[in-house]
């Protein structure tokens, strides 16, 4: 499945068929290719897991109703221990969606209109408390399905000289897609009858493919690919052209390092502590301003913003307010 999304993807490039139904191809290459092997697993009869889906909309466990007792038959002092765990998903959640954002709303996409940090962290809140209150599950924005949501609406030049690849224009920059999709998710619930006949490994090549196809354009896997290239062979990369090559893979080296430590921070039983790591990475950040120049930080990812930032620009703002008018009360002053 994987193979064949991947194949489907890229036959948007390719000579055969006209524009319109490669590009067709491509954007349903992950319809197409799980109906292509759900096919076939009905044909030859293969013995897959199917997906289970319930075939009634009700909680799972026959014992409970839909609102969850916040004050239960634990002891007092639960309460009061649960206060650490807490903060440690206070963590976990804050940094997983506030990444997932920073990642979307990253320069290069292009993107026009603003972002909402603070109000999509509040919305996040607040609808976290509804779902602890109906025994839920918790969730954030997903970094992986963000990106290809990104990816899917992202626009390109449509004509270019032979040979030579499409330029990247920007993002389709709307809430229709979100809201239909979110939809469907919701209708997803009666088609049950339907969706047990997928295999579960049809569903892994999909995740498979949508983790690696999330991958493209990062800049992180850009720079390790730098490491086994050689340099007459390299792209043209915005940052080559500003930082040095060593400078480069050095913070190339750290950032593999870092994320080494957090895979086998995870895989271990202190994974309890993942999210104090999480957050511990600002400390490591913060202390590459030390080791690279802000210069080289601009290209190779984002200058920290100062405390005081806004502060600086009023006052910016403000000393280039009064000279502009010190310099109409020098003209109006000069005789005609």
């Amino acid at each position: 499945t994987y193979t064949c999304s991947m194949a489907l993807k890229k036959f948007k490039t390719s000579r055969y068929f006209p524009t319109t139904a490669r590009k067709l191809i491509s954007d349903f290459a992950i319809i197409i290719s799980i109906l292509i092997f759900c096919g076939i697993d009905a044909l030859v009869g293969v013995d897959t897991p199917k997906l289970l889906v319930p075939s009634e909309f009700k909680p799972t466990h026959p014992d409970r109703s839909w609102f969850i007792t916040p004050f239960g038959g634990n002891p007092w002092w639960v309460y009061l221990a649960a206060a650490i765990p807490a903060l440690l998903v206070t963590i976990l959640i804050f940094m997983d969606q506030q990444i997932t954002a920073v990642i979307v709303n990253r320069k290069e996409h292009k993107l026009k209109k603003g972002a909402g940090y603070h109000l999509d962290l509040f919305w996040v809140a607040v609808l976290m408390i509804i779902c602890s209150f109906m025994g839920l599950p918790w969730y954030v924005a997903a970094t992986v399905i963000s990106i290809a949501h990104i990816d899917s609406l992202k626009m390109e030049t449509e004509t270019s000289a032979p040979g030579e690849q499409p330029k990247f224009l920007g993002v389709r920059e709307q809430r229709v897609t979100g809201c239909i999709v979110f939809l469907l998710t919701g209708i997803s619930v009666f088609m049950a009858p339907i969706l047990k006949f997928i295999p579960m490994p049809v569903l892994y090549g999909v995740f498979l493919y949508m983790g690696v196809a999330s991958l493209n354009g990062v800049q992180f896997m850009d720079r390790l690919k730098l490491l086994l290239m050689p340099l007459k062979h390299q792209p043209d990369f915005i940052y080559l052209r500003h930082v040095p090559l060593r400078r480069v893979h050095l913070f190339t080296f750290l950032q593999a390092l870092c994320l080494a430590l957090l895979w086998v921070l995870k895989s271990t039983v202190a994974a309890i502590i993942f999210p104090v790591m999480i957050l511990a990475l600002v400390a490591v950040r913060k202390g590459m301003d030390y080791l690279f120049s802000q210069h080289d930080l601009s290209f190779l990812d984002d200058v920290i913003p100062e405390k005081d930032k806004k502060k600086k620009e009023d006052e910016k703002k403000k000393k280039k307010k009064k000279g502009s008018l010190d310099s109409d009360n020098d003209d109006s002053d000069c005789p005609f």
